[in-house]
């Protein structure tokens, strides 16, 4: 039989990511396990267990391949005709770049209010600085997990 933990018996740890030269699609997906709590023995798929990941030096983010100029993100203002498209080389050039792993995680997320309520404890931040020493995140190297997570 599968234990059930209640509300108050969930502890919520805060973690920390440095996205300088990581893949992006490899990030995401393992920043959205570690927002659903995935990563935990105590995991539900019907409850937030997750923990809260903040990522610094998202500004030197990487794609593999021609993705950065060639992949396009869809989005529809609800009017007949209103389909909108930009690419990551746009949303870079808008500073934007947040946006483009915010937009990979919430895809790799399922659709509902739980991934919404998830995805708000994803905090993203362009340069070192980030306000949330008080909450001592433990540093995860990203790059030791995997030899193919970053690109040089």
């Amino acid at each position: 039989m599968t234990p059930f933990i209640k509300k108050k018996e969930i502890k919520k740890d805060w973690y920390i990511i440095n996205a300088q030269n990581a893949v992006v699609g490899r990030l995401a997906a393992y920043i959205s396990n570690v927002l659903r709590g995935k990563n935990k023995p105590t995991y539900n798929p019907h409850m937030d267990n997750g923990d809260f990941v903040v990522v610094t030096n998202i500004d030197k983010i990487k794609f593999t391949g021609k993705k950065f100029a060639e992949k396009i993100y869809y989005r529809h203002t609800g009017h007949p005709g209103g389909i909108k498209e930009s690419t990551p080389d746009t949303l870079k050039g808008k500073n934007k770049t947040g946006e483009i792993l915010k937009l990979a995680v919430k895809r790799m997320l399922p659709g509902g209010p739980l991934a919404k309520k998830q995805l708000t404890k994803l905090k993203i931040y362009n340069g070192d600085n980030h306000p949330h020493d008080v909450q001592k995140p433990k540093e995860i190297i990203f790059e030791k997990l995997n030899k193919r997570n970053t690109v040089k």
